[in-house]
């Protein structure tokens, strides 16, 4: 009978070890300044950054006379309205006002159980298109494999996916909850910059960031792959070359 109760004891501890290896953190878990940790799961709080602003006009499009600035901001009104049901939600900048990127990271730090989603529309060559999502905390990392996948399923044409990538940034690197910066398409490709001003398009675009979001406040990280290795780069800085 001893022999019997210890084995089901040592089974029992060797469950409930493995259940502690292979969850997902819950938001409660506390911060780290480099996100050395499975990406959070049961947040409250999104904070939706619309890119540039005021005297920052972010990427013009020669095709259709838009700026990034004015797009990223509806963009962020649409996420915005469609996660109101079920997030607290927060505005970096809810008009054409400047905020200074380091303005955006202290904003960001004075929330615990948040996720930080900055939006943006991209600029390079004329051939270049679609979707392209930047990230460098390891929490951070199922969020941007969900809202990459997301976009990439309703931006058309065989480019677009650009695909994940591991930037340090102020707003991927700098604030101490996770947060990845989101390029919606490109506003230098004449086709997408088109497809960008189409507010029906921006509006399926909000859906799915909006859908990814919230699979990622359900489940965690489950699905997403294995996680990147923890990165000690310093802080990002003004000035800093961008690679």
């Amino acid at each position: 009978m001893t022999r019997l109760l210890y084995l089901f004891s040592s089974a029992v501890a060797l469950a409930v070890l493995a259940s502690c290896t292979t969850l997902p953190v819950v938001a409660s878990a506390g911060r780290d300044d480099a996100g050395r940790r499975w990406g959070l799961r049961g947040f409250k709080t999104i904070i939706i950054d619309a890119g540039h602003g005021g005297k920052d006009f972010g990427a013009p499009s020669k095709s259709t006379g838009q700026l990034e600035k004015t797009l990223t901001l509806d963009t962020a009104k649409r996420l915005r309205a469609e996660l109101a049901d079920s997030f607290h939600t927060i505005l970096m900048r809810s008009d054409d006002s400047f905020v200074d990127l380091d303005e955006r990271v202290a904003r960001a730090n004075r929330y615990d159980n948040a996720v930080l989603v900055s939006i943006h529309f991209n600029s390079g060559p004329r051939s270049l298109r679609g979707p392209e999502t930047y990230f460098w905390r390891v929490d951070s990392h199922g969020l941007a494999v969900r809202l990459q996948r997301a976009m990439t399923r309703i931006s058309p044409g065989p480019q677009a996916n650009r695909g994940l990538v591991r930037r340090r940034l102020r707003l991927t690197r700098n604030p101490l909850i996770p947060c990845v910066l989101v390029e919606g398409g490109y506003l230098s490709n004449p086709a997408e910059a088109h497809l960008i001003c189409d507010p029906a398009y921006r509006q399926g675009l909000a859906r799915a960031i909006a859908a990814a979001i919230r699979t990622q406040a359900a489940i965690g990280d489950a699905g997403t792959g294995p996680l990147p290795p923890p990165l000690t780069s310093p802080p990002s800085r003004a000035g800093d070359r961008r690679k």
